[in-house]
């Protein structure tokens, strides 16, 4: 049994979050948690990296200031639970958010964590600091921050410019650890220091990541695993036979495709999977700064050769989705309703129509069967980025376009794109919560680091500042879909579809949740065991 209760109290316009959690009676303590991850990450830094390779396996080696509960499915603003904060409460004006710390609480080099270490974090992630990130994706995120004040060793408040009701959840991720301030950020690349249950112990490229139990952890009594291996293998289909054959006790989570379940499940009889959404849709960049594609109709008639129901059925047997910029519903809270999406330009049912409207415009820019445009279409060279772009490159070829297809490794394909060293590519948006806030600025704003495609457009921009600040969520839906019809008739980054994937484990895992809205947020792992 495990009992979490979060009490919430309203008082002279504070609010207040407290957590209470108690102990499982049946928790074993010992053993190594052995899972695989698919490919091998640039570093090990939290703020500098991208990509799950890195912040899943890290996400133990560290603590957040609140998190969202590591044993309820949907994130939201309700399930945030303290960690190194101990609550938190708003001013009147909603502009100011205080946060008393946890005593006690050192990082695993022993030196003492205050409330320095939290400014010192949000400083590096504002470029604040004269320490900068080499990469800092996640910039965009605290564009409304004006400060973080230290109200002593054991208290800090941020301070915003404007009120802004999601700024809790953008804290709750795990893309959202705190740093050491004693630590250089280019340490953090190769040895992380955290608070955190696990310590980290070694990164081998290409080979494993290994992490293991930090017997001096704050929080009593966890964790219970006494570590955690993690093999990286580039091949799902080795990666599954060793599941099958009891190398692993998890596979690498969501990574399971739908195609290939029935045949876990046949392999694995005494295994139980679980199939959930991702909320990490795949989408369609086009580098806008390079002729011809900074036509604005050749982009439309790209838009336009889309065949969303082909990605859903061929990769994921219908299992997936199809939205716009936000989770579409029933995990999503903000994706816009089906029938004001079939409104929208190459959302519509009649894929033929629309093709046959973009090789017309194909044609008034010069283009046919005997002038197709020659089109390189990069993306990640991992099958969850691969295998959709093999079928974006042949729905191309529908409109007058000879495409090839140009797989990049794992660590040169952020660093790439966020160069805008790319024509035309096939990426995944890593969508940390289900929040418009985390969306728009850090995909969608202008000059936003991870604004891959340049879109830039200030009137959106107004909008989006609006609907951050916008208290009610009916009224804030509405202008996310403002929002969202405004990035599909601008080609911004057209949304193609949202895969779901399934998470295999022995029955001797417990106490993990898979969560069904974000799959960055729920691997601290600390209550994790396993009853062998």
């Amino acid at each position: 049994m495990r009992t979490n209760l979060t009490a919430l109290s309203i008082a002279g316009g504070l609010l207040v979050g407290l957590s209470v959690a108690q102990p499982s009676l049946a928790q074993k303590p010992g053993g190594i948690l052995k899972t695989w991850t698919f490919d091998s990450p640039a570093s090990m830094s939290i703020l500098e990296e991208s990509t799950i390779a890195a912040e899943r396996p890290m996400m133990g080696v560290f603590n957040n200031l609140v998190l969202f509960d590591q044993h309820v499915e949907k994130n939201s603003l309700q399930s945030i639970v303290p960690e190194l904060a101990t609550g938190w409460s708003w001013n009147e004006e909603g502009t100011e958010l205080t946060m008393p710390l946890q005593h006690d609480v050192k990082w695993h080099d022993g030196t003492p964590f205050t409330a320095k270490d939290v400014k010192c974090t949000w400083d590096l992630l504002t470029g604040k600091s004269s320490e900068k990130l080499r990469i800092n994706p996640r910039k965009s995120w605290y564009r409304n921050l004006d400060e973080v004040r230290v109200d002593g060793d054991y208290q800090v408040t941020f301070r915003l410019k404007r009120p802004q009701p999601s700024f809790l959840a953008l804290l709750a991720t795990g893309w959202s650890p705190v740093y050491p301030c004693h630590i250089p950020a280019r340490d953090m690349r190769s040895h992380p220091i955290g608070t955190g249950p696990f310590k980290f112990v070694e990164y081998k490229p290409n080979q494993s990541i290994t992490v293991a139990r930090n017997p001096d952890y704050w929080k009593k009594g966890r964790p219970y695993l006494d570590g955690i291996e993690y093999t990286i293998i580039r091949d799902p289909a080795t990666a599954r036979l060793a599941f099958v054959a009891g190398k692993f006790d998890i596979s690498w989570p969501y990574s399971i495709t739908i195609p290939v379940l029935n045949d876990i499940q046949s392999q694995a009889p005494t295994a139980e999977c679980e199939v959930a959404a991702t909320n990490v849709n795949r989408t369609l960049i086009i580098n806008r700064d390079k002729p011809p594609f900074d036509n604005p109709e050749l982009r439309r008639a790209m838009a336009l050769a889309l065949n969303r129901k082909a990605f859903v059925d061929i990769i994921t047997q219908g299992k997936g989705d199809i939205g716009g910029v936000m989770l579409p519903a029933p995990e999503g809270v903000w994706g816009m309703p089906p029938e004001l999406l079939q409104t929208l330009p190459g959302y519509g049912s009649d894929v033929e129509k629309n093709r046959a409207e973009a090789r017309q415009i194909m044609q008034k820019l010069g283009y046919g069967p005997y002038n197709k445009l020659a089109v390189v279409v990069s993306t990640r060279n991992v099958p969850a980025y691969r295998d959709p772009a093999v079928i974006l490159v042949s729905q191309l070829n529908e409109i007058y376009m000879d495409t090839t297809l140009d797989p990049v490794d794992t660590v040169n394909w952020y660093p790439k794109v966020m160069r805008k060293d790319y024509t035309v590519g096939l990426n995944v948006t890593e969508s940390a919560l289900d929040d418009p806030d985390q969306q728009f600025y850090e995909s969608y704003v202008c000059g936003a680091d991870r604004n891959y495609t340049g879109y830039c457009s200030p009137e959106v921009d107004k909008l989006v500042d609006q609907q951050s600040a916008e208290p009610n969520v009916e009224k804030r839906k509405k202008l996310v879909w403002e929002i969202e019809k405004r990035l599909v008739e601008d080609g911004a980054r057209p949304v193609i579809f949202y895969p779901r994937g399934a998470t295999c484990r022995y029955t001797h895992v417990k106490d993990l949740t898979i969560m069904v809205n974000s799959i960055y947020n729920g691997w601290r792992f600390e209550d994790v065991w396993l009853d062998k």
